[in-house]
Parts: C-alpha cells; sequence; structure tokens
C-alpha cells in the first residue's frame, strides 16, 4: 500500500486516507492508495529519546470535526495533542493532554477510543519499574480519560486517569465484539503478554512478568517467550485478535475457544521482518506496518519502511479470519 516509510509506528483510516506517524522523523504523512505518500505536517515540540517521538495515532470526530489525536514525546514528558483534518490537511495541534513520564526507552504509545467514546493510553514505565506500582505515577499504566483529556466520573480511582496499573511497556490496545478492552505489553526476560484489562487491576510488574499464579495480581491471558513476539499494535476483527510481532518478526493471530483456550498461529514467520502496526483494512483486508528503518533489527530492504495488505479468509475449522 505505501513504501520508503521512516520508522513508522501507527495507521489510522479517515475517509479514503490513511494517515502515518513517523516516530523519528516527527511528521504524519498521508497516502491513499495507489499514491506515493505525502507529508501532513512535522508536529512541534517532539523529542526522539530512543523510542520516543511521534508514537500513537487515533481519529475521533464531534461536532463535525474530525480530529486525530497524536501521543509524542518532548524534552520534559510525553502528551497528546490533536489536529482538526479535512480536505487531506491537518490543522495546528492543541494540548489534550500533558504530564505523562518520559524517558529514553519504554514509553508506551498506543491511543484508542474505546466504544464508550472514552481516549484509552498505554503508558510505558521509562526503565524504572517501580513507576508502574506506583498510584501517583502515569507510567506504566493504562489511562482513560474523555476526549478533552479530563477525568471521566466513572473511572476505577477517582480523580484519576489512571484505569490500570503494573505494567511494563504496552503497545497494543482492542476491544473484543463484548466491548472487553484487551491489552499487549513486553515482558522482559521472560514472557511477552495479551491481557485482558479490568478497571482497576494490578498486572503485576515488576513484581511479576508472565503468569504468576498470585490472586493480588492478573495474569496474562497469552503468554509467549519475548524472543518469539515482541507485541506492539493489536487488532480485533471477527472473533480474532491479531498481533503485531517486532522482536520475533511475524504476524500473529489469536481466538479463543469455547472452552476459555487460546489458540494461537504464527503468521510470515521472517518475510517482512519487524511488524509494528495492524489494523482492520477496507474490504475485508488485514493492514501491518513494518519497522526495519529503526535501527533494530536486519539492515532494511530498498522498500522499506511499508504499509502492507493482505485479504482476510474465513478458516473452515473456526470460520475466524486469517490473512
Amino acid at each position: 500500500m505505501a513504501k520508503g516509510l521512516d520508522v513508522p509506528w501507527s495507521v489510522v483510516l479517515i475517509g479514503d486516507e490513511a494517515l502515518v506517524s513517523e516516530r523519528d522523523k516527527m511528521t504524519i504523512v498521508a497516502f491513499r492508495p495507489g499514491e506515493r505518500p505525502r507529508q501532513l505536517r512535522k508536529v512541534p515540540s517532539v523529542d526522539t529519546p530512543i523510542d520516543g517521538g511521534v508514537l500513537g495515532l487515533a481519529a475521533f470526530e464531534t461536532g463535525g470535526t474530525v480530529w486525530l489525536y497524536a501521543f509524542h514525546s518532548t524534552v520534559s514528558d510525553n502528551r497528546i495533542v490533536r489536529m482538526p483534518y479535512a480536505n487531506g490537511a491537518l490543522g495546528n495541534p492543541e494540548i489534550v493532554f500533558t504530564g505523562v513520564p518520559v524517558g529514553r526507552g519504554h514509553n508506551g504509545g498506543r491511543i484508542a477510543f474505546g466504544p464508550d467514546g472514552m481516549l484509552y493510553v498505554t503508558t510505558g514505565e521509562t526503565r524504572n519499574p517501580a513507576l508502574s506500582q506506583d498510584q501517583g505515577s502515569l507510567a506504566g499504566k493504562i489511562l482513560r480519560m474523555t476526549p478533552e483529556g479530563k477525568v471521566p466520573e466513572d473511572n476505577p480511582i477517582e480523580r484519576s486517569v489512571v484505569y490500570s496499573i503494573g505494567h511494563r511497556n504496552p503497545q497494543g490496545l482492542a476491544w473484543d465484539a463484548k466491548g472487553q478492552l484487551w491489552e499487549t505489553e513486553f515482558g522482559d526476560k521472560g514472557w511477552d503478554e495479551l491481557n485482558r484489562i479490568e478497571p482497576g487491576k494490578n498486572y503485576g510488574w515488576p513484581a511479576v512478568e508472565g503468569r504468576a499464579g498470585k490472586p493480588e495480581y492478573t495474569d496474562p491471558v497469552v503468554q509467549w517467550p519475548t524472543s518469539e513476539m515482541g507485541p506492539s499494535g493489536l487488532a480485533y476483527i471477527n472473533g480474532t485478535f491479531f498481533i503485531a510481532g517486532l522482536t520475533g518478526q511475524r504476524l500473529w493471530s489469536v481466538t479463543i475457544d469455547a472452552a476459555g483456550q487460546a489458540v494461537t498461529t504464527a503468521y510470515y514467520t521472517d518475510i517482512y521482518g519487524r511488524i509494528r502496526d495492524v489494523i482492520k483494512g477496507p474490504k475485508g483486508t488485514l493492514w501491518f506496518v513494518t519497522n526495519n528503518t529503526d535501527g533494530r533489527g536486519d539492515t532494511p530492504g530498498p522498500a522499506d519502511d511499508r504499509v502492507l495488505s493482505v485479504p482476510l479468509t474465513s478458516a473452515t475449522r473456526t470460520g475466524e479470519p486469517q490473512p
């Protein structure tokens, strides 16, 4: 769908255009299928510490205005801004939320609007594990806020945007058909995770990694050795989760069977390199974004980085979609 991108991190569809964040160049580019990507704008005041920069994107329409939200790093914090989008152009950014701790790594950065109309945000612990258990810190958390960056009245912690705690470096958000929130999370030296997120729950980092069976912490539904996964973007389509795998250089699908057991399948192992994001594409397709220009994988190919599209078909056995 597009090639020659520079460290693309997130992609969203608005009308007939795809908008992509380029992490290190601090830019947002756009393309229509069959057209070359063009730069819409640079995001001002962006700093690029290791895995910081312009990260997650999300689109939201209200009052007749389509807004593009962006999570990005500055020298002092991670923050969220929004820009009006119309006629293929982005307006000036306005600040929605500031004060998320920033670090040389583990900045989280995925944002998404839930079925309740609230904005959900993943934050990393900035390589300071103790912050994940500190309810007074916004690091190592999933946050929930209104589209204007305010605290919803029904959040689990009074007067706080904190929705869940005990996360290391979460980078994927999606909701299933019942409106249940799920999240993907990078482990350390043991296990990467797919978590079912409940308000106010503690997901254990740094006390535990992966399944621990301790009642004070919520275990992941699925865990993988960190060499096989490195989970970033997450999408849910008609009963199937799709997960972008960076370290494992593959795309994963996950379905939950009638007994509550997870069935996992890997696709495209070592074919396209590191995969950063995955979304539901138009007309029964799945889109995913490579991340081979970030300096952490093999030498990028001449077309890297790319947005790729594959058709979805139903597996004979389960009826769930597969690429």
